[in-house]
């Protein structure tokens, strides 16, 4: 049994717009109090040392728990549907964000950045709602939106945060709470249940646990392989994004301003890559190829960042980078429409629980890179070896990627469902 053509409509109106705000919401939440957490521990702390420990102590909580709670809530979803379990992971960011507002120390803001991680891993719950309510027709529009939302919150929340900061270093964590609130709120009396009765299954530890998702995964060897891909791909984004300021500071002497510019750039082409043409695009080559092309562009942006002689040429690459934002809506969709209706939480939550884990080592890796070939009396002094090392491993990605989507099951037009769009 599926639900009525009046309830895919309502879904439409209603659901869509909703998880967009949802994903908006909680990458603001996140990023809002980006800004302040560094002189909020240093507050609390002995020394710059102690200080340092406890950063990365923070950081590390957030992905830890993301990884574990990521096929948790995405099994959830599956057992008694998206609304319950988004819905509670709101209720919980909002009392979170409260908790740490008037946190009394060190030990109390870690145990709730570590919940904080937890209610974070709601984004498996909305992309399992997205493909739920998508046509194939419209899918990777809105994967595509989602990933322009994610966008826009990410650029929105740290200059909200800092402006808000500089009156108190807790203010960014009571107006985080207060989004939360409004989130649920519009959520409890607007969005409608997107998973069917019918297509529900039982919750299991087997299925819920991180190894366990991957190895569901294994059933669908399409799926299993943009898996893989997608690591490759997060795991090269981590690089950049650990040594972004570092690399540009060192070899064009970009000031802080100049680096805030340069990722609001990105970030802002790539919302409009998302929100606006991959519709356009994946009209035009399909889902499969639109990944492929996306990728590809994306492993030369990195290429050419390493090699970029001036700012204004590394400028350039950023323009083919943000075009490379084709990629992960395509992927997301191939994803959804290779595997049941009753499994789209579980495989979300597989998703998000290896690019959070990808997340926790990518740091390291550029680290390690950008000293070890920018040390003095290095052998080979090479500043842009992590660029290199991302476009590697995403020449990798597009390699196993393209032996995925040979894998995966056709789309199957539905007429009636473009009619019913249009």
């Amino acid at each position: 049994m599926s639900v009525s053509k009046q309830e895919a409509v309502r879904h439409r109106q209603a659901g869509i717009p909703f998880i967009m705000v949802t994903v908006f919401l909680d990458v603001l939440t996140f990023s809002l109090t980006i800004p302040v957490w560094p002189s909020l521990i240093s507050r609390f702390s002995d020394n710059e040392a102690s200080a340092a420990w406890w950063m990365g102590a923070m950081i590390a909580s957030f992905s830890i728990m993301q990884f574990v709670f990521a096929p948790v809530l995405g099994a959830l979803s599956d057992r008694f549907g998206r609304r319950r379990v988004i819905l509670a992971s709101v209720a919980g960011m909002g009392i979170d964000q409260l908790f740490m507002a008037f946190a009394p120390g060190l030990g109390w803001l870690l145990a709730g950045r570590i919940v904080a991680g937890l209610t974070a891993a709601n984004i498996t719950a909305a992309n399992a709602y997205i493909a739920d309510v998508s046509g194939p027709e419209n899918r990777a529009k809105n994967f595509g939106m989602m990933g322009a939302a994610f966008g826009v919150g990410f650029i929105t929340g740290p200059a909200l945060g800092g402006l808000l900061g500089e009156m108190d270093l807790r203010l960014p964590f009571m107006v985080a709470a207060g989004l939360a609130g409004v989130n649920f709120l519009y959520g409890f009396f607007v969005l409608p249940e997107s998973l069917h009765p019918a297509n529900r299954r039982a919750f299991t530890w087997a299925r819920a646990n991180p190894l366990g998702s991957l190895k569901a995964l294994a059933r669908h060897p399409a799926v299993l392989g943009l898996a893989a891909s997608r690591t490759c791909m997060v795991l090269a984004m981590g690089v950049m994004q650990m040594v972004w300021v570092l690399y540009t500071t060192k070899r064009y002497g970009w000031s802080e301003l100049d680096n805030g510019l340069s990722l609001a750039a990105v970030g802002l082409a790539t919302v409009v890559v998302q929100g606006v043409l991959i519709a356009r695009i994946v009209k035009l080559l399909g889902e499969a190829k639109t990944a492929l092309l996306g990728i590809s562009l994306e492993a030369i942006a990195y290429a050419g960042y390493g090699s970029a002689p001036t700012g204004m040429i590394f400028y350039g690459f950023i323009l083919i980078h943000s075009m490379s934002g084709i990629s992960s809506p395509a992927i997301q969709s191939i994803v959804a429409r290779s595997v049941g209706a009753d499994e789209q939480g579980s495989v979300q939550g597989a998703f998000a629980s290896m690019q959070s884990l990808t997340f926790i080592l990518a740091p390291l890796i550029g680290a390690e890179l950008f000293a070890r070939f920018t040390a003095e009396g290095a052998t080979i002094p090479i500043p842009g070896m992590p660029f290199y090392f991302g476009a590697a491993m995403l020449a990798l990605a597009g390699l196993v990627a393209a032996w995925a989507v040979r894998r995966a099951p056709a789309p199957v037009p539905q007429p009636n469902e473009q009619a019913e769009a249009a």
